[in-house]
């Protein structure tokens, strides 16, 4: 509803009351009020204004209190009615607020505004059938005011009485003219009565008086193709294309119509040249380009989105969202230098993109670039210096690096950062096990990996390397099996898992079942791992076949081998810690 706002304006005078009837209607005849007494006339002015005065300084509990000692003295006193349900609005006490305008229109039902107030409220409850009435009465106040036809009728279609609906936009036709709003509900109750003809013809007018306004364009075609004619939707848009072919709105619709009539050629090349127009919406064109990764398995969406992103980067040379959009594709057709470069371009343009910068870091991370991952990392934390993942990557950056304190400092930050990411936590508190092994300090090492496992029983990597730790300090072997053989449920035919395995077997003196791990390993290792050929060799020399334990070491030796204790293992043909 387009309920005009109340003006209030007052004389201070009170009119004849009349009986009161039923909510919005009014009783023609009148019932004489008793006469007040020149006292009484006077004492209702004086409290009349007072209370207005109140209301104007906020004071509205006394405003309140005053125009119902009004009330008292004189109970047809419309105007101190109208006042009170004003405030009465203002606590949201709806059904106070109706009964004070439904006695006010009784009383005076020619003023205007309390009938606009009395809608308002009807309106709000959504009481349609008493807004009738009251329409009714506005449109007797005021015959030529528009707006109150255009109320009428909404009512009216919300009721479904849509043939009277439409009379009623007529009469605002008529008294204002042809306007996009009367179009568009005349336009819904067309389609709600299954005439798709009528509610597209209702933007014939439209579209004729403004050939350049493509919206109107884009509406009609939208009511044909969502009602099964897009052959009818297609001519209008390429109608609209002749008459403002740079318009990327048209063209985005074409695409979509293409598309659904299976003509993905012709849908892709219209998208194209949507995007190649900056005054599109960056932001639509995004949505569109990420409707294309569900499809990623398809060699050709990859390419469309490739491209697309590229396109994008053209049009928007100064958004850092379109380079890390393009970055993220070309991530995602493994063209890893590119979607670098286009993470830093987006990073250049937008300091503030820090979900580019974790994306960067992670590249150089996977690329083993230590020393870029510190550098563009530690550059990201002097911005956002409580950001979780990125303390984290840091910190393993420096791990690799072999500098285990200052990883120490950036993965305690980390974890402080984030207390509900299990996945950081667990990778976080796991990395530090690493880092205390690597230090000597195994007490805490193994309470940080304690914690991990608490927080994540299921990381196989945390439960192997706990394990191997164990191993090789000859502690807690049965619980180091437990965790090994753990790891390899979890991730079988791992080679490095059931090198642990075998090795934690071999600690325990388990040589058949070390033997018969072992060789899994080996079976599963595509990287022919010295040590694993080496312990093979250790597991051999304990079964009793020297020959074939010196074969080992010295194959061993062959993949890469150099430690001097496997060289005495080879010149004295027996095994040696």
């Amino acid at each position: 509803m387009k309920i005009v706002p109340a003006i209030i304006l007052f004389t201070g005078a009170t009119l004849t009351g009349l009986a009161q009837t039923k909510p919005g209607r009014v009783n023609a005849a009148a019932i004489a009020a008793k006469p007040l007494t020149a006292a009484d006339s006077g004492m209702v002015k004086q409290l009349f204004f007072s209370a207005l005065r109140e209301k104007t300084v906020e004071n509205k509990k006394l405003a309140a209190e005053l125009f119902n000692r009004v009330l008292q003295i004189d109970p047809t006193n419309d105007a101190s009615m109208f006042e009170l349900a004003n405030l009465e609005k203002g606590q949201n006490n709806t059904p106070v607020v109706q009964n004070l305008l439904e006695r006010a229109v009784t009383i005076n039902p020619n003023n205007e505004w309390y009938w606009v107030a009395l809608a308002g409220s009807y309106e709000k409850t959504n009481d349609i059938d008493k807004l009738q009435n009251v329409f009714n009465e506005l449109i007797r106040l005021n015959p030529d005011k528009p707006d109150y036809y255009y109320d009428k009728a909404n009512a009216l279609s919300i009721q479904k009485r849509y043939d009277e609906a439409l009379k009623m936009y007529d009469k605002v036709e008529e008294l204002a003219g042809v306007s996009e709003d009367l179009t568009l509900n005349r336009q819904k109750i067309y389609l709600r009565q299954g005439d798709v003809k009528k509610a597209a013809a209702t933007l014939d007018d439209l579209i004729a008086a403004n050939p350049g306004q493509m919206k109107y364009y884009l509406m009609q075609a939208e009511i044909y193709n969502s009602n099964g004619l897009n052959d009818k939707a297609l001519a209008v848009l390429q109608k609209a294309r002749v008459i403002d072919p740079k318009s990327g709105i048209i063209h985005l619709a074409l695409a979509d119509i293409y598309r659904e009539k299976n003509n993905p050629e012709a849908s892709y090349d219209e998208l194209e040249i949507a995007f190649a127009n900056p005054e599109l919406d960056i932001e639509q064109k995004i949505k569109i380009i990420l409707g294309y990764v569900p499809k990623f398995p398809e060699p050709n969406a990859r390419a469309s989105a490739l491209e697309l992103s590229r396109i994008l980067t053209i049009a928007h040379p100064a958004e850092s969202k379109a380079f890390a959009m393009y970055g993220d594709m070309l991530l995602q057709s493994e063209k890893v230098p590119e979607a670098k470069a286009a993470y830093k371009k987006a990073i250049s343009l937008d300091g503030q993109a820090y979900s580019v910068q974790e994306q960067l870091v992670r590249i150089d991370l996977g690329e083993n670039d230590l020393e870029a991952a510190i550098k563009d990392g530690e550059t990201s934390l002097s911005f956002f210096p409580n950001q979780a993942w990125m303390n984290y990557m840091v910190g393993v950056a420096w791990q690799q690096k072999r500098d285990y304190n200052k990883a120490i400092g950036y993965i305690k930050n980390a974890i402080s950062l984030e207390t509900q990411d299990k996945d950081l936590l667990s990778q976080g508190y796991s990395a530090l096990g690493d880092c205390y092994h690597s230090l000597g300090d195994h007490k805490s090492s193994d309470i940080a990996y304690d914690k991990a496992i608490e927080i994540n029983p299921g990381n196989a990597f945390t439960l192997n390397n706990y394990a191997y730790y164990l191993s090789l300090r000859n502690e807690q072997l049965d619980k180091a099996a437990q965790m090994s053989k753990q790891s390899n449920s979890l991730q079988p035919n791992t080679a490095s898992f059931e090198d642990t395995y075998a090795w934690i077997l071999f600690k325990q003196k388990n040589y058949a079942g070390a033997k018969l791990w072992i060789e899994r390993s080996l079976l599963h290792d595509k990287g022919k791992s010295p040590v694993k050929t080496e312990h093979y060799g250790d597991i051999l020399f304990f079964l009793g076949n020297t020959d074939a334990a010196v074969q080992n070491w010295l194959k061993a030796k062959a993949q890469g081998g150099q430690s001097p204790v496997l060289e005495r293992k080879i010149n004295e043909k027996k095994y040696l810690e």
